[in-house]
């Protein structure tokens, strides 16, 4: 396939951090997706929530199962928009590598402790730290911190950026300082995880009896798409009618977004990567079909995320974060050599880094190695 003018090619790349001669059989966005596949974050999205604790089912999406979700939407718009493929498909799979233990839950309990003990310090923002571990915690290759990723592969992975932080970022950042966009397949994947989120968390809502179809046929967008799978299969129930009607969301969807977005590439004129970046954003959904998302939006809201079984989980969550990130705080010794730092000013980012890293489970059990007495003898 020939790609459009305004994708990302190599010829006019950015470049990496450090000179590497390019791979001899692959590449260098290539080179990217794998880097990040073969990274220690990326295993650990295995065991890390989407919005059910990983202990509460084996059928519930984890951090690593969305991902690969969201490479696969992605990878299907940037061929129908003649995108760089590759890519977008590093961005998919490189996307959430920041997210901590439990979800947003843990997010918002580095953030807090962020703000107390290092108010100074830039808090915490998941996709900041998404591109501080492919940038510097990554420890694999002898020549460099990170994973010396490509320029475009690194702007993709800021998806948002608040002003304090992105001073310190330099090109990555300058965007988010004097306005302007990422580049087209950035754009794309950003709203490939929306369409991946949104229907999946119907799934695992659905799967977890958190939501029912009755509530769920007061959104129209739901409601059509029921409707039209009922005359089309009658007999069809369970199971089967529910992944019918998602699978039949998504495609509606991507095609939306797809004639959307080359509708704004027909109007804009972009001809290069960096026309795309001073150009408003072009990659998007019809009005009708945005308005309808955000009726979906607000319902997942108000009646699975804020769920009491949810929040319940969410309120352990948050508290076990700020525990042992106290813990660790007030005696250092208690983490690994690697994170204990001399400069007490650079200790609370440390914590959080580890913190960070964490899978859920790891989490759970540090905190109970930390502070229950449970296995301690009685005499």
């Amino acid at each position: 396939m020939t790609l459009a003018a305004y994708a990302c090619v190599e010829a006019t790349s950015r470049g990496r951090e450090h000179a590497e001669p390019p791979p001899l059989d692959r590449t260098g966005y290539q080179r990217d997706r794998d880097r990040i596949i073969h990274s220690s974050a990326f295993r650990r999205l295995e065991y890390k929530t989407q919005v059910f604790l990983n202990h509460e089912g084996d059928l519930f999406r984890t951090r690593l199962t969305h991902s690969l979700e969201v490479a696969q939407i992605a990878r299907a718009l940037a061929r129908a928009l003649r995108l760089n493929e590759d890519l977008t498909e590093a961005l998919a799979l490189a996307h959430d590598l920041g997210h901590t233990p439990f979800g947003h839950a843990g997010q918002d309990a580095l953030g807090a402790c962020m703000r107390k003990h290092a108010p100074q310090g830039g808090g915490f923002e998941h996709n900041l730290q998404s591109l501080r571990v492919v940038t510097t915690l990554e420890e694999r290759y002898a020549a460099f911190n990170g994973l010396n990723l490509s320029f475009e592969t690194r702007e993709g992975v800021l998806k948002h950026c608040s002003r304090r932080n992105a001073e310190h970022l330099g090109e990555i950042g300058a965007r988010f300082l004097q306005g302007g966009q990422p580049s087209l397949e950035a754009q794309i994947t950003n709203l490939a995880d929306a369409i991946a989120y949104n229907n999946h968390d119907i799934d695992d809502g659905l799967r977890a009896g958190l939501i029912d179809l009755e509530e769920l046929q007061t959104v129209p967008f739901f409601a059509g798409h029921l409707d039209a799978v009922q005359r089309a299969y009658p007999a069809v129930q369970g199971r089967r009618r529910v992944a019918e009607t998602i699978r039949r969301m998504i495609s509606a969807l991507i095609a939306d977004l797809v004639a959307e977005t080359a509708q704004r590439i027909r109007q804009s004129g972009v001809d290069s990567p960096d026309a795309v970046r001073a150009a408003p954003p072009l990659a998007a959904f019809s009005a009708p079909v945005q308005e309808q998302l955000q009726q979906l939006q607000q319902l997942l809201l108000h009646r699975l995320y804020r769920h009491p079984d949810v929040l319940r989980n969410t309120t352990k969550a948050q508290r076990l974060l700020t525990e042992l990130f106290e813990a660790y705080h007030a005696d250092t010794r208690l983490l690994p050599r690697a994170y204990q730092r001399e400069d007490a000013a650079r200790q609370p980012r440390a914590i959080a880094d580890y913190l960070a890293g964490m899978t859920d489970r790891y989490a759970i059990r540090e905190h109970q190695r930390l502070f229950s007495m449970r296995d301690w003898p009685v005499y």
